[in-house]
């Protein structure tokens, strides 16, 4: 793992933001152009890069569903966009990052093809099926829609980190959970993630309403929704959170410092994704390591095979994900 000072020396910034940044610290006053620069160096030095190829002058378009902010308060997306751009570099071709919202979408033969980073609501799938590129989707099943997609599993890793919980003697299991809808606003989707918590903690009789908190995908939104909890819930405060993603996590986390609460004796929280900041926070986040670069290179790999065999058929790859216990959780 790359050390704060590794990161502050490549980032061209000091140790000391580097780990403020890294930490959410809401008090800390940098550009967003610093904060992406830092989270982009910290992911890198962590990816082994390979030598590039010549294969193409021809571009591939990474179309993203989500605006820089976005990508900033929650690093998930970024990671997966820097997996597919090295891998894109690698196999000799010029990545080109392009908003949805962009009115003209990247054609042929500019184009060799596109990866679509996100979640699409059927009328923005059209558009990108009218470019007649060839495409594979990140973190977003399109088998109905015949492209090929990489996502990963959601219901084995929330079964364990239940399965965790109850094994350390806690059953009383909050959620911080976060809605999202396309960016069209025409799709408000369903977190799979949520829905597999609800249904198996239903089926222990362990749901308790109260201990459900939804939100955004965000820092702040996390902290928020633990603030509220913790003045409404006072004594009654789950003593584990499940956090869907890192933001939320790391954003709870803060409210719980904050409020002189223990972590982990007195509330464990695990969060979803392991991002590469979930390492540098203190207390370092449990998390679920989602390999977000693999998914990013993996959704490259599936292109080129579609571009080399003209195959028709489409393919779905599911990543596993793996537990990881850090310092935030019994």
């Amino acid at each position: 793992m790359a050390t704060i000072k590794d990161i502050a020396e490549k980032a061209g910034v000091s140790p000391a933001t580097v780990s403020r940044v890294l930490n959410y610290d809401p008090g800390l006053s940098v550009t967003d152009k610093t904060k992406k620069r830092i989270f982009e160096v910290a992911e890198n030095l962590n990816y082994q890069h390979k030598k590039k190829s010549s294969r193409s002058t021809q571009k591939i378009a990474i179309l993203t569903w989500y605006n820089e902010q976005e990508e900033l308060d929650d690093i998930y997306y970024l990671s997966i966009r820097l997996g597919a751009e090295n891998k894109i570099h690698e196999a000799g071709f010029e990545p080109q990052q392009i908003g949805l919202q962009q009115q003209n979408l990247p054609t042929s033969p500019d184009f060799a093809g596109m990866i679509a980073i996100g979640k699409f609501s059927q009328n923005q799938i059209k558009r990108i099926k009218a470019t007649g590129l060839p495409t594979t989707f990140v973190d977003f099943n399109t088998l109905n829609y015949g492209f090929d997609s990489v996502t990963t599993n959601f219901h084995y890793p929330v079964l364990q980190i239940i399965d965790h919980f109850q094994k350390v003697g806690i059953d009383d299991i909050g959620i911080l959970a976060g809605q999202e809808v396309t960016s069209d606003q025409q799709l408000r989707l369903t977190d799979l993630r949520y829905q597999t918590f609800r249904n198996i903690l239903r089926d222990r009789k362990l749901l308790n309403p109260d201990f459900i908190l939804k939100g955004s995908f965000s820092v702040e939104s996390g902290h928020q929704m633990m603030t509220k909890a913790i003045q409404e819930l006072g004594e009654q405060l789950p003593h584990a959170f499940f956090a869907a993603n890192d933001a939320l996590a790391i954003g709870a986390l803060h409210a719980l410092k904050e409020n002189h609460i223990a972590v982990p004796e007195r509330v464990s929280i695990i969060g979803f994704n392991d991002s590469t900041v979930a390492k540098y926070f203190s207390p370092q986040l449990s998390s679920v390591k989602v390999d977000t670069e693999l998914m990013g290179q993996k959704s490259v790999e599936l292109l080129l095979d579609r571009l080399d065999s003209q195959r028709t058929v489409p393919v779905n790859l599911n990543i596993g994900t793996e537990l990881v216990l850090r310092e935030s959780s019994k």
